[in-house]
């Protein structure tokens, strides 16, 4: 773990660069999405002569799917830049920037587009901040084999909590702690033993509080343990959208299906509607007030009753913790099988 705590010490301290132009409470806006850029340019290293030599040879409309291919991953970058060409050319290094982030693949720009990183361009580039900044992330090492998807896990929750800390937010919303998830994720498999040693068996789990996918990943990496042979399909719904895309990220980079990952208030915006799964895992924001959208939820209420989400009745508007349960509930299949829930509540919302 020393590697992990060095690489995020070293993170955060470029943050130093941005005293005085930036207030405290922003500098997550430059380091979390650099953070990603450079993670997906240490995966994307190996194959990258690759991609650049089968995307000089296309002559056709959609070459995402056999670029992804050549690099070996769900997503790719075309153009002819990483972060060691675009320190090399210091001068034209925003326009440089912008055109290798407008060389990545649908998925993985979208990753970037959610951090409004364009802004920060210009104003780093205005600052002259731009090259010693992007020069310092050229100097962190993030490939696979020395930052595993785990200890990046860590990393990203870390910055999260210390960015969350300058700015006061709580870092509760952001972080369950892995023993936690751990001792959670345990108990979700713990009679499916049987089950889930069988060759090729396919198994799916949601949190619709999703975060950076603490959660997801090490439901993930447990079932791995136990079978490398099965496959767990991971679903999420995550309304903080840098918490998305660094989730959304780590999906794609693991080669999950990004797409299952969504972005919004899965109480008033449920985007995986319908759907049911073997595994439900979440941690929910605690006494949080929803008046906001009372409206929406009374409506679907009202209307749907015990055919919607929330016909077993509502809780105070002080704390909208139970809409979580009640919507996982909701996403439990019916069969003779059924599905298994963990989730971590504080007292209120069970009485």
């Amino acid at each position: 773990m020393k590697n992990f705590k060095e690489t995020a010490n070293f993170i955060w301290s470029i943050a130093d660069l941005l005293r005085g132009d930036y207030k405290q409470s922003d500098y997550g806006k430059v380091i979390l999405p650099l953070t990603v850029l450079r993670r997906l340019d240490c995966v994307l290293e190996a194959s990258k002569d690759k991609v650049l030599k089968t995307a000089a040879t296309l002559n056709i409309e959609n070459v995402d799917p056999i670029l992804n291919k050549a690099a070996g991953y769900k997503f790719h970058n075309r153009s002819k830049y990483d972060f060691d060409k675009l320190v090399a050319d210091p001068n034209n290094l925003a326009v440089n920037l912008r055109t290798y982030i407008n060389g990545f693949s649908e998925d993985a720009r979208e990753i970037i587009d959610q951090f409004e990183f364009d802004n920060q361009i210009t104003k780093l580039d205005d600052g002259n901040l731009l090259f010693m900044v992007i020069k310092r992330f050229q100097e962190v090492d993030l490939h696979h084999d020395v930052v595993s998807s785990m200890e990046m896990g860590y990393m990203f929750e870390e910055l999260i909590r210390k960015f969350a800390e300058l700015s006061n937010e709580t870092a509760g919303e952001h972080f369950t702690p892995r023993e936690v998830i751990r001792l959670m994720v345990n108990i979700l498999f713990l009679n499916d033993r049987d089950i889930l040693t069988k060759k090729g068996i396919v198994k799916t789990i949601y949190d619709c509080c999703a975060g950076t996918g603490g959660m997801l990943s090490v439901a993930e990496e447990y079932l791995n343990e136990l079978n490398p042979d099965a496959r767990l399909e991971v679903f999420g719904q995550e309304l903080n959208p840098e918490s998305y895309a660094i989730c959304k990220s780590d999906m794609l980079i693991k080669g999950q299906n990004a797409s299952n990952i969504k972005k919004g208030n899965s109480i008033s915006e449920d985007k995986l509607d319908n759907m049911q799964f073997d595994y439900l895992i979440t941690n929910p924001p605690f006494g949080v007030k929803w008046d906001k959208i009372y409206k929406t939820v009374k409506d679907e209420h009202d209307e749907l009753g015990h055919g919607g989400r929330f016909g077993a009745g509502l809780p105070a508007k002080s704390d909208g913790s139970f809409l979580f349960l009640l919507n996982l509930i909701s996403k439990m299949k019916q069969d003779d099988k059924g599905s298994r829930l963990a989730i971590v509540f504080n007292g209120s919302p069970l009485f």
